[in-house]
């Protein structure tokens, strides 16, 4: 989608809808499935709109600007229905909590805002970075919030007693606020109070996210470095750093629901890191524009990410998995196994062997699936990869499959996927062995390498 340079993005927990705010100004409603302008507001004033954020339950998003306003939305009425001020500084980020009546705010004023959006109003002021606050965000489960500054700081803050005092006791969504809360009788209490420094980055921090469900954070810094942090009741630590962008990271998060990293940078790359081994699986990238921001989508499978022309919608892997079917057999992988299904008998399939890696494009680069329908005495069943330059697994089984089997596969290497039936027809005629070449149509498939 080409708009202005993308600031902030946030997706709809339900509807395919996109927000991004941008640096003109302006907040884009769109909706994604169809790549659809459906609305727009223009009511901030004075430069970019970085921070954006649906409520997960109510018709309303918020917004921070450059003009120091947080405003609050009612998309339904089309309109803005009220103004937080008291930010002094430009606004990086806004964000609603998703069970209590808060909205989160960070600013370059050097402090980190929560307000009791019902009431209306500011119940805490969170102070002690001293340089701008780039980014702050809500723990999914527990009360804490994670913010990051130029000051080269991760922190990590208790909002608990925060909790005890404004949030009342079985209301919905937190009910109204403790009444009288506002800002002037914040400061120099105990209500939000700074937990951990996390300090390991040379330059500034732009960015740092809770995990979904481990005690885990992630941050991104102007040293072009990814740190991985774990805390526990007492105190956090460094974990490992992940090297790889070479310009400033802008966001990093985890995936929802993968065990993955992603991040994005002014290098013009988004990748993408495995956690467990804390290393990079893919690079995505552009030629000209800087990356901005990436967001995740709490339950599809969806990526959105701003750079400086516009925002990008995509997914990381096939929804669908590997098939194809020949006759009255279906050939599916399921995991890491290749089954093949009788489709006159019911859609239990029985097992044919195991891939090297477990079906997920994004991991294993797993892209395709061919039958051989040239050879009616066995049953040979390709599995291409793209990673390693590309590489293939060749399943050769018995002509008729009625029970699960478990065959080793043939691996080799091969430089493109195109004309596979020709490349089958190759292998077989070559023995399985040695090194072949067959040529088709003009296409050429080198294959080398092969074990037995």
């Amino acid at each position: 989608m080409h708009i202005p340079a993308c600031q902030g993005l946030s997706f709809h927990p339900k509807l395919s809808w996109i927000l991004a705010s941008l640096h003109n100004g302006t907040i884009q409603l769109w909706d994604y499935r169809i790549g659809s302008l459906i609305d727009k507001f223009e009511e901030h004033e004075g430069g970019p709109v970085r921070g954006i954020c649906f409520h997960l339950s109510q018709p309303l998003f918020v917004s921070g600007g450059d003009d120091y306003k947080i405003k609050v939305w009612n998309y339904k009425l089309r309109r803005c229905i009220f103004t937080l001020l008291g930010h002094l500084d430009y606004i990086r980020t806004v964000e609603f909590h998703d069970e209590y009546p808060w909205i989160l705010s960070a600013s370059d004023d050097q402090t980190i805002r929560i307000w009791n959006w019902q009431s209306r109003s500011c119940i805490a002021v969170l102070t002690g970075h001293n340089h701008y606050v780039m980014c702050a965000h809500f723990h999914p489960k527990e009360d804490l919030v994670v913010s990051a500054s130029l000051d080269q700081t991760v922190r990590v803050w208790d909002t608990s007693g925060l909790r005890d005092k404004t949030v009342a006791i079985g209301s919905s969504m937190g009910g109204m606020g403790a009444p009288g809360k506002g800002a002037n009788d914040v400061f120099g209490t105990s209500d939000a109070v700074v937990k951990y420094v996390l300090e390991g980055h040379d330059r500034g921090v732009n960015w740092a996210s809770f995990h979904p469900t481990l005690p885990l954070i992630v941050s991104g810094a102007d040293d072009r470095l990814i740190k991985l942090w774990r805390m526990n009741d007492t105190k956090a630590w460094e974990v490992d750093t992940l090297r790889g962008h070479f310009n400033n990271v802008s966001c990093v998060m985890f995936h929802p629901k993968k065990e993955l990293i992603l991040s994005n940078s002014e290098d013009r790359t988004i990748r993408v890191w495995d956690v467990t081994k804390r290393t990079g699986i893919h690079t995505f990238r552009r030629e000209n524009d800087r990356f901005w921001i990436i967001t995740a989508h709490r339950s599809s499978n969806l990526i959105a990410v701003g750079h400086d022309a516009g925002m990008v919608v995509f997914k990381l892997d096939c929804e669908r998995p590997l098939a194809q079917c020949h006759g009255h057999s279906l050939f599916v992988v399921q995991d890491r196994e290749v089954q093949v299904v009788d489709l006159d008998k019911g859609l239990k399939g029985v097992q044919l062997g195991s891939c090297r890696r477990a079906a997920n494009a994004m991991t294993s680069g797993l892209k395709s699936l061919q039958f051989n329908t040239y050879n009616p005495t066995e049953t040979n069943v390709l599995v291409f990869y793209t990673q390693d330059g590309g590489c293939y697994d060749l399943f050769v089984g018995a002509s008729n499959i009625t029970a699960d089997t478990n065959i080793s596969p043939k691996q080799g290497n091969a430089q493109a996927d195109s004309c596979l039936q020709q490349l089958l027809l190759a292998l077989v005629a070559d023995g399985i062995g040695g090194i072949c070449m067959y040529l088709h149509m003009y296409e050429c498939i080198c294959v080398s390498n092969i074990s037995t």
